[in-house]
């Protein structure tokens, strides 16, 4: 029961894999908030937790809605006195090609999937880094690290979120607060029509859960992608080629049509530990070995 005696919040979990996520959580000892749209879907899978001798609560609320997720969070903090644990999950998908996207859809899956994470993350933040703990976790997607027709939208606010998870778990370590992305597979609402049939009978959504457990426990990593489906984890990251040095001269851009082959050459690549860390190295290749960063808030 290594979550025993935490708290915490699961967006989206009336159903899908966001239910997965909160039973699993239960049965790690964890204290859940059950959110989702309705109160209905909410309630059904509190009282899932609570009849296998779990605690939990349903709230309704739409995670763009601010008003509505600090009132979540303060019932939350007054019931049980902390937030240890954010799952952001809540998620739509509005599919259509580039060129038959409307900008609408593309704004509102954006609007829930990246500005509905952050809403919730800045209303448990403060908390998080006052109690001097906290674990955040953003689904991100292989449709936003690697691209998928038709889902530019999605593809878009979920590689976004892998963005926000980066800069979180940066500004979050002094604090003990660490922030991760799951990227799953699943057989839910959301994928029915979009994998087939023989992949959907072997995605259960409790096979990616266990996931959760390794990015929400007390010894857990930050700024980690696990890709999660069908049993098998893997992990994904944002690497940087060694690259090579070309200059400005007046041929730049040919020569490095010539050396393109080198520069992506992906012997040798790096996890940058930070984003200067580009810049850093650039401007070091260039001549000038000094802090790139300027001050910050």
């Amino acid at each position: 029961m290594l979550l025993d005696g935490r708290v915490a919040i699961v967006t989206g979990a009336g159903g899908g894999l966001g239910r997965a996520h909160a039973l699993y959580l239960a049965s790690q000892g964890a204290k859940v908030v059950v959110n989702d749209l309705t109160q209905e879907a909410a309630d059904r899978v509190a009282a899932e937790i609570a009849a296998a001798g779990g605690a939990a609560i349903g709230v309704a609320a739409s995670v763009t809605d601010e008003t509505a997720v600090g009132a979540m969070v303060e019932q939350v903090v007054a019931r049980w006195g902390r937030i240890d644990i954010l799952i952001s999950n809540a998620g739509i998908l509005r599919d259509k090609s580039f060129a038959k996207m409307t900008l609408d859809d593309f704004r509102l899956v954006v609007d829930v999937h990246l500005m509905g994470a952050a809403v919730c993350a800045k209303a448990v933040w403060g908390i998080m880094r006052e109690q001097g703990y906290g674990r955040i976790v953003m689904t991100t997607s292989s449709s936003g690290l690697y691209g998928n027709f038709g889902q530019a939208n999605y593809g878009a606010a979920k590689m976004a979120l892998v963005g926000l998870m980066q800069t979180l778990a940066i500004e979050g370590e002094k604090y003990n607060v660490r922030v991760n992305c799951l990227a799953p597979t699943a057989a839910t609402g959301m994928t029915e029509g979009v994998l087939s049939e023989d992949s959907l009978q072997r995605l259960d959504p409790a096979l990616v859960s266990p996931g959760l457990l390794a990015l929400v426990h007390d010894d857990a990593p930050t700024r980690a992608i696990l890709c999660a489906g069908a049993g098998h984890f893997a992990t994904a990251n944002v690497t940087l080629t060694e690259g090579r040095y070309i200059g400005g001269g007046a041929d730049a851009g040919e020569v490095l049509i010539r050396q393109w082959d080198e520069v992506t050459d992906r012997a040798g690549e790096t996890v940058p530990a930070y984003g200067f860390a580009q810049a850093e190295r650039e401007v070091a290749s260039a001549g000038l070995v000094a802090k790139v960063a300027g001050g910050r808030a």
